[in-house]
């Protein structure tokens, strides 16, 4: 059988390096891109294809595009769209600054990417595009506006695309984890520092007495966490089932969250998202 090429994005770690090491070892050529040279020298170490990608910087993705259909004459199996971080603050307190910065990454970058990899998709008949979402696009939570509204985004983009390639062969997938290993909460304080005056907060005791703890010290596993291979586990089939699913929950409060939001009235949904 011709291996096949998959290209994802955000594999310094999490749930993007878990998949990147699970894909390889299955015989998949994987192209596991990053931000920061030292992670692709590392992926490179492990017999992957690796360049740097900021997902957020257009002549990046342009680039990065480029360099993966150079290497695989023409042809991307898949794309899995995993790269993100989080802006934690209130809504109240989100500069547009903020928002613009996040979602450059979440969803535009991704757009883009996703964008210039379709055209080889369509002309070998096939394709699987993964969109790695949240359970925060499926329910919102206090702290967490900017993170959210990038993953409903990523979800309706989605929901229109894999609508909009019927016929074409290319599969659109969303992916929606809930708590897992990872080091998003480390990796978005110092957004969280340089966007968040939460000092002159009318929320500022809200935020010692609930965020700051969260953020800066480490609570331990969440109680329904799972490590990234549950993640992985859900991607290899979404890549390799002759007919995958439309969307793979992954965790407890990924699946309660998606029926209670089809099945709760909102203020029902609301006093649920107070308790997360």
């Amino acid at each position: 059988m011709t291996q096949k090429t998959v290209l994802i994005t955000g594999c310094s770690s999490g749930i993007g390096l878990d998949a990147a090491r699970g894909l390889h070892a299955r015989g998949w050529r994987v192209i596991a891109t990053c931000r920061a040279t030292a992670d692709v020298a590392a992926r490179r170490a492990e017999g992957m294809d690796s360049f740097p990608l900021d997902i957020s910087d257009p002549a990046s993705v342009a680039e990065g595009a480029r360099q993966a259909l150079a290497l695989t004459d023409g042809k991307i199996d898949a794309l899995v769209n995993n790269a993100a971080f989080a802006v934690p603050g209130a809504v109240e307190d989100l500069p547009r600054d903020a928002l613009r910065e996040i979602f450059e990454t979440n969803l535009f970058g991704t757009h883009d990417l996703t964008r210039a990899v379709i055209p080889a998709m369509r002309a070998a008949g096939t394709g699987r595009i993964v969109n790695i979402s949240s359970v925060l696009g499926l329910v919102g939570i206090r702290w967490r506006g900017a993170y959210v509204s990038t993953k409903f985004a990523l979800e309706g983009l989605s929901d229109v695309l894999r609508l909009e390639m019927e016929g074409t062969g290319i599969r659109v997938i969303l992916i929606e984890p809930g708590p897992i290993t990872s080091k998003i909460r480390q990796n978005s304080i110092p957004h969280f520092e340089r966007w968040i005056d939460w000092q002159n907060s009318a929320r500022a005791d809200q935020y010692r007495d609930s965020l700051l703890r969260r953020l800066y010290e480490s609570q331990g596993p969440d109680r329904f966490e799972l490590p990234a291979d549950a993640v992985t586990r859900r991607l290899i089939h979404a890549l390799e089932s002759r007919n995958p699913s439309r969307r793979y929950f992954v965790t407890t409060p990924t699946w309660f969250m998606g029926a209670a939001r089809r099945i709760l009235p909102t203020r029902a949904l609301d006093w649920l998202a107070r308790q997360a």
